[in-house]
């Protein structure tokens, strides 16, 4: 159940606001709708959302632009949901601060389980515990020390910082752009480069045990994704 989350809705499609709407109230939430940027951006000034799904295609502002001055007020989960399914379009969306991207046709249940996975981070960013953990990989935040299988695992301050961005999203899928401008600063968001080889280092010493699922996830011509699920298979 959505717990009486309040849920921000944009569309400019009748009956997409309808088929929600109707849904996600009865799953527990609250459920703000709109059908522009325009009224998206007056709505949250009195009614701050918990989380937002919102069209690329909007009439007045387009849907990147949208996400960016939602991003400037809020750090709520922001959930694209369009019929533009290239890769390009992904990036840009996560790249503009977007969480998530679902395409268009989408089920119900299939999104439903993305809000709930965003809702989730979003608690888990607002927790203050000093360790991660999944399965037999442990984080301690506080010391910088990882561990896996309860034996410390050497890295390089580099090396440290990029897995402790990667599971502070966890789930979450992360452009190249976001990766190195988060790590290595915004003069080195071209350098692909860069993150492959480190993505390599931090392989090479986390996935020791070939019968366990990887935790680092390829989302091809988009990125990365730090993985907690260990039933997911990671694409070369």
């Amino acid at each position: 159940m959505g717990q009486g989350a309040r849920i921000c809705v944009v569309d400019d499609e009748p009956s997409i606001l309808r088929l929600l709407q109707g849904n996600l109230a009865a799953k527990g939430y609250e459920v703000l709708v709109a059908q522009s940027g325009p009224e998206t951006l007056e709505l949250i000034v009195h009614r701050p959302p918990d989380i937002f799904v919102i069209d690329m295609i909007l009439p007045g502002m387009s849907g990147l632009e949208l996400i960016r001055r939602v991003r400037e007020q809020s750090a709520a989960p922001i959930i694209v949901l369009s019929g533009i399914g290239d890769e390009r379009s992904k990036v840009e969306a996560l790249d503009q601060g977007a969480d998530d991207y679902v395409t268009k046709p989408f089920s119900v249940d299939e999104l439903h389980a993305r809000i709930k996975a965003g809702m989730r981070r979003a608690a888990g960013a607002q927790s203050v515990e000093p360790i991660f953990t999944s399965g037999d990989l442990s984080v301690n935040f506080d010391r910088r020390e990882v561990r896996l299988n309860g034996q410390q695992v050497k890295m390089t301050p580099t090396e440290y910082d990029l897995l402790k961005y990667m599971v502070q999203n966890v789930g979450r899928p992360l452009t190249h752009r976001m990766l190195l401008t988060a790590v290595w600063g915004p003069g080195y968001h071209d350098k692909v480069q860069y993150l492959r080889v480190f993505m390599g280092h931090l392989r090479k010493k986390l996935e020791t045990n070939s019968g366990r699922p990887p935790f680092i996830v390829t989302d091809p011509g988009i990125g990365y994704r730090f993985s907690a699920d260990t039933r997911e298979e990671s694409p070369e």
